[in-house]
Parts: C-alpha cells; structure tokens; sequence
C-alpha cells in the first residue's frame, strides 16, 4: 500500500488575515479555489447548510487547505497546549527567531512571549495565526 501526502486543513474565521498571515508572512502562494457546498456536508461531518471557500495555499511540496465557512459558521479555539490531543502546532526552521517572530507579528500574527525556550541545541517561540493556530519558529543551533 502507497499512501502521498496532500495536504492538512486550517478551518479559518476569516481568508484575508489567513492569507496576510500565511502568504505574506510565511511566503505560501495562493493556489486552487473552490466553493464547496451541501454536496460535501457528510465528508466535511457539519450539519445544517454547507457554503464553505476551501482555498489552498502552497509552498515547495506543502499544502494547506483554508477552509472559510460562511454557513453553517466556524465554533470553537485552537489548541492552546501542545498536550491537547489533534494537531497542536506548525514547526519551521528559521535563522533568527526573534526578527521572524516580529514580522509574524507585522503580518497579523500573535506573538507568545511566555512559549521562548532555548538550550544549547534549540531555541524556539510559538506565535499564533490570526485565529490562534501555533507556529513554532525554531533555531537549529548546531547547523549555524
């Protein structure tokens, strides 16, 4: 048995602060388009009236998918906690995790000051997307 990874989804409140946050400030190209409606109410497990923009967004061989729904609406938070079991955080290396934190910030994002940690290996620092997703910026010590 094969399996090819796709993609993951991001179910969004809004697309233009996603798209601020993830395009402009992470470098993903906005990428296919498509309305997605009652047709895919039992896929997608939301009850009620389906109108949903499921937009995606590209870098090298990543995808994420942004699904935005103006009917039946989005609930709930983001995980907050790295132990809250489903996906908890989106990790990338970067060259200096302060200046890539601050244009997180310029681009919408949250910054989390309390989640900076550092060793002799790594340092890291969680900011969160415009709707509470964690991305970890983390500096590889040992490959500077």
């Amino acid at each position: 048995m094969h399996f090819t990874p796709s993609h993951f989804g991001l179910c969004v409140r809004a697309l233009a602060p996603s798209l601020r946050f993830w395009c402009d400030g992470l470098g993903f190209a906005v990428a296919e388009r498509f309305a997605v409606g009652d047709e895919f109410g039992g896929a997608l497990e939301v009850e009620g009236r389906v109108e949903c923009v499921s937009q995606f967004i590209r870098k090298d061989a990543l995808a994420i998918e942004l699904l935005c729904y103006a009917s039946p609406g989005v609930i709930g938070a983001a995980s907050a906690r790295r132990n809250q079991v489903g996906l908890t955080h989106f990790s990338l290396y970067v060259d200096d995790v302060g200046a890539a934190a601050q244009h997180l910030v310029a681009c919408g994002g949250k910054l989390l000051p309390a989640t900076h940690a550092e060793n002799d290996a790594v340092e890291l620092l969680f900011v969160e997307d415009p709707d509470g997703v964690r991305v970890e910026l983390m500096r590889n010590k040992s490959a500077a």
